[in-house]
């Protein structure tokens, strides 16, 4: 045995072999005479080679000394050929493809899509062809892994045992390789050697499109092309391409955790049951879009999505992938939208994830001051690689693309802009100015949305950013972020705060009701009622309301109304809209039972009509992001806790809404408003209705516009003002 087959043989032997290759399958032999045959058997009693053409037997494998590795000299051939390896392991006859005679697919190598490297990393089913000729059905996989010393691919088809599908390395840090044979459905991992020979904890596929069930994690092949989508999801898609969503359409998100909204038997529902469930729901209750917190594969189910392993596969807990495209496509056929929580943030530190994930800080910052998340115990990417950036911005668009969601909601970008972000002095490292923004993390932002805006302008991108960095939704061309829009979690934490006073105090604290408008302008922003305000000892939505329970019902009615009628688009989590009285529970379901009690019902009656209105009245949605579309009647009235404003259209403003908030229990009677015009008003909601569970004070006979000046304007209404409620009157077209 010579030096070279000695060397090779310990790479083989002790799982380090980098390029197999070199040495197995089919190679010429030294001197030019003939070929020579070598594979790499562990635990294999014999070995025999089948030639495919003519069907025989060329002869049994020499063993080499008491290796693994098999040997057959063929003096007579000159020309490769396609066959087959016969062998016996543990007393079983097998029949089984070299992979090492498909070398053209381990080195293939061509243009790569930056912005879309799923389609060059992963596993793949193919058709490849035998060096000697004759196609195979197989899987070709390719996974990143620079510095790592050697790759093999493992799983149930090979034992687990690393030694046996070493993996091909390429200069530019890809290993790869063809497993001829290998069906859809099986379960695989990378064997990882470190740099300095080190293993590593099996890896999962960072590209995986399917994974196991927790605490399993094992990628699974998956044929990702074998969904048929249907003739709706094309129109859906068609118009989503030709026009897309606007700033001036309405955006009512009903924000939902998949695994707690609905259970059956004690377990989750599935992406089917979903589809025909949720989806008829959502729908009888007038929202335009499903926003699901995270459904990418994660492996704490405390996280709720948030620590994300899979950023290319849905979370297995709730069905397959295409079950998963099932549900989007249903939510198409229902002309509801659908947006996905997405989270480049950061994640997790889990043994089988992206840390260090070729025995180096691969994906994270090597600094734990900038690659090391105190607040959540997690890794953060390093933004400033190019193959970070093009990981995720191909996550983005692969959800895009594969799946035809609608949109994404970008999770934490406030952690992500902030290099001191939850850090203490001397905890965080400044930027290359010496300021404290992320410069890295702010390109990679920009380039995603940039790119999903540019070949995808009907989708939605939505940021949750907590502080008042300035431009988050203004087009990068204007030295903004790009995003579409902005949860305005100012208006949230300032109007929750106000509305869990008591109405004897609220007047001290009026400003905090009105301070939203003073911004309302800075960006196009999403009202957020979210997943965040109902958990972590914060009670429930009904449960911060003050007073006895009809006044917490009325309040949060009230509080709804309000909602609606101010700029911005909207977004309520479940269970919201039916009064839950406990806060959410990640590992429960929604209290449904509620529904037998009429407040209870009132309340999603009340937030099913608010949602028709709303999408009906193009006032209350047209002209969010712009001046001309809101008014102020009176914002000064604290002492009575009445605010009144009127909301326009894009250039009908006789099609406007007046809307007046009364936030005491104290009924108003003859509340004079001042109102642009002399028409005659209807009252087409009133949260105090008796249909939604109120005192039903009103003006349901409508009113006319008196020639009595109030409020800067000439003509007025004399209102009577239910206790703790939001009414909203158009004009009828009546009057002088």
């Amino acid at each position: 045995m010579g030096t070279q087959t000695e060397q090779f043989l310990t790479e083989l032997s002790g799982a380090r072999c980098a390029v197999p290759f070199q040495y197995l399958g089919l190679h010429e032999r030294v001197g030019g005479k003939g070929l020579v045959l070598r594979a790499f058997q562990p635990a294999a009693a014999w070995v025999e080679v089948v030639d495919l053409t003519s069907g025989d037997v060329l002869g049994r494998m020499r063993r080499e000394a008491d290796s693994d590795l098999f040997l057959l000299n063929l003096p007579d051939r000159s020309a490769f050929f396609p066959y087959q390896l016969r062998l016996e392991r543990r007393g079983q006859i097998l029949e089984e493809d070299d992979p090492y005679q498909f070398r053209r697919s381990a080195f293939a190598t061509g243009p790569v899509d930056h912005n879309r490297l799923y389609r060059e990393l992963g596993a793949h089913k193919a058709s490849l062809e035998r060096e000697g000729g004759g196609t195979v059905d197989g899987v070709l996989f390719a996974v990143y892994a620079p510095h790592a010393r050697r790759v093999s691919l493992v799983g149930p088809f090979n034992e687990w045992d690393g030694r046996r599908h070493p993996m091909q390395s390429s200069y530019e840090g890809t290993w790869r390789l063809f497993v001829p044979g290998l069906a859809v459905g099986s379960l695989y991992k990378y064997e990882i050697s470190g740099p300095d020979g080190e293993m590593i904890p099996l890896k999962t596929d960072p590209f995986a499109r399917f994974c196991e069930q927790p605490p399993g994690n094992a990628a699974i092949v998956h044929d990702e092309d074998a969904y048929a989508w249907s003739a709706a999801d094309e129109r859906w898609c068609a118009a989503r391409r030709e026009g897309g969503f606007q700033a001036d359409q309405p955006l009512a998100i009903y924000e939902v955790h998949p695994g707690s909204w609905r259970r059956k038997d004690g377990r989750s529902l599935s992406y089917r049951e979903l589809a025909d469930e949720l989806t008829a729901y959502v729908r009888d209750m007038g929202f335009t879009h499903i926003e699901l917190m995270p459904v990418m594969e994660h492996p704490f189910e405390g996280s709720w999505g948030y620590q994300v392993t899979g950023m290319f596969a849905p979370t297995s807990r709730f069905g397959p992938p295409d079950d998963f495209k099932y549900f989007v496509d249903r939510c198409h056929e229902a002309g509801i939208g659908v947006i996905v929580d997405w989270v480049p943030a950061h994640f997790p530190a889990d043994d089988h994830g992206l840390g260090r994930f070729d025995g180096t800080p691969l994906y994270e910052h090597s600094d734990p001051r900038r690659g090391w998340h105190p607040d959540w115990d997690t890794y953060i990417y390093d933004f400033g690689r190019w193959y970070v950036r093009d990981f995720l911005v191909s996550s983005a668009m692969f959800w895009v693309e594969h799946f035809h969601v609608d949109g994404i909601r970008v999770d934490a970008v406030a952690s992500m802009l902030y290099l001191d972000y939850s850090r203490n002095p001397g905890e965080w490292t400044p930027n290359m100015f010496g300021g404290r923004e992320n410069l890295e993390a702010i390109d990679f932002i920009k380039r995603m949305n940039e790119t999903l805006g540019g070949e995808h302008p009907g989708v939605l991108t939505i940021a949750e950013e907590s502080t008042a960095w300035p431009g988050v939704s203004r087009p990068t061309f204007d030295q903004g972020l790009g995003f579409g829009f902005k949860w305005n979690m100012g208006w949230m934490h300032d109007t929750l705060s106000y509305m869990s006073r008591d109405p004897v105090h609220r007047r001290f604290h009026h400003g905090d009701l009105t301070f939203g408008m003073v911004y309302a302008y800075d960006e196009r922003f999403v009202l957020p009622l979210s997943h965040d305000e109902v958990v972590y000892g914060k009670g429930s939505l009904l449960g911060k309301m003050p007073g006895d329970d009809w006044q917490k019902y009325a309040n949060l009615r009230l509080y709804y109304g309000f909602m609606y009628a101010h700029p911005g688009k909207k977004l309520l989590f479940m269970g919201c809209e039916i009064g839950q009285v406990r806060e959410w529970n990640h590992d429960g379901e929604l209290d449904w039972f509620l529904l037998e009690n009429a407040p209870h019902e009132g309340l999603q009656t009340l937030v099913r009509d608010l949602n028709r209105l709303y999408a009906a009245t193009p006032a209350l949605f047209e002209l969010d992001d712009s001046p001309e579309g809101f008014e102020w009647l009176d914002y000064t009235d604290a002492d009575q806790g009445v605010v009144s404003f009127v909301r326009y259209p894009a250039g009908r403003r006789d099609d406007h809404v007046i809307v007046v908030s009364n936030l005491t229990p104290v009924v108003r009677h003859d509340y004079r408003i001042g109102v642009p015009g002399d028409s005659g008003y209807e009252e087409v909601l009133n949260t105090d209705s008796e249909f939604y569970g109120g005192s039903n004070v009103g003006n349901a006979g409508g009113l006319e516009a008196e020639p009595v000046a109030a409020h800067g304007r000439d003509y007025s209404l004399s209102v009577t003002l239910p206790p703790l409620a939001t009414v909203y009157l158009k004009p009828n077209g009546s009057g002088d």
